[in-house]
């Protein structure tokens, strides 16, 4: 096998095992999928996942930060059409909480992830969501939108309220009621940053 195709089995083996791992994580949960039918699913061995991943957990950590990396792309997209940068920001927050309605979301990165994978402000998709809110805050503060404040201990704070937020819509009894209200408090918290 040449290294080129070597390359691409290896990136095509892990693109299958995390595909298969996000439908049976979604569906079963992390705790109960077995790795022997997810790397089944998959078409490939344990080996496999172990060679791409080192364990589940690591599997779980590559699946989660795909999911993690299309909530901030669909609330990025959803906060397009916003008036302004300040509207954007706010609309981008809601849209990420929002997102907490959505079952595979639900489970994977808002339930699961936290449990197995810990701390999700040390995740790394959640560091590119910290980068992004810091920049939009920089122009914000810029264009004297914002209140002088220091940018990273501001966004790190918005970050921190909307994944709480999401957290908290996902693990509710009753999350469609809860949503709301976690916006309404996510928007009020934020527009204290207002000049």
């Amino acid at each position: 096998m040449t290294p080129r195709r070597r390359v691409d089995t290896m990136r095509e083996n892990r693109e299958k095992l995390i595909a298969a791992a996000r439908k049976a994580f979604a569906v079963k949960g992390f705790a109960a999928a077995s790795m022997d039918e997810l790397t089944a699913d998959a078409g490939l061995t344990r080996g496999a996942l172990y060679h791409n991943f080192g364990d589940k957990k690591g599997l779980l950590a590559a699946v989660v930060a795909q999911v993690d990396g299309e909530m901030a792309a669909r609330a990025k997209k959803s906060a397009e059409d916003a008036a302004n940068d300040w509207e954007r920001m706010l609309a981008e927050g809601a849209a990420y909480i929002e997102l907490a309605l959505d079952p595979e979301i639900q489970r994977i990165v808002l339930l699961d992830g936290p449990a197995f994978l810990g701390d999700p402000s040390q995740w790394p998709s959640q560091n590119v969501c910290l980068q992004e809110t810091q920049r939009a805050l920089a122009t914000l503060a810029a264009d004297k939108i914002i209140k002088p404040v220091d940018i990273e201990a501001a966004a790190r704070l918005l970050n921190g309220a909307a994944l709480n937020a999401a957290l908290w819509v996902a693990a509710s009894d009753e999350p469609r009621q809860t949503l709301p209200k976690a916006i309404r408090a996510f928007q009020y918290f934020a527009s204290g940053l207002l000049a």
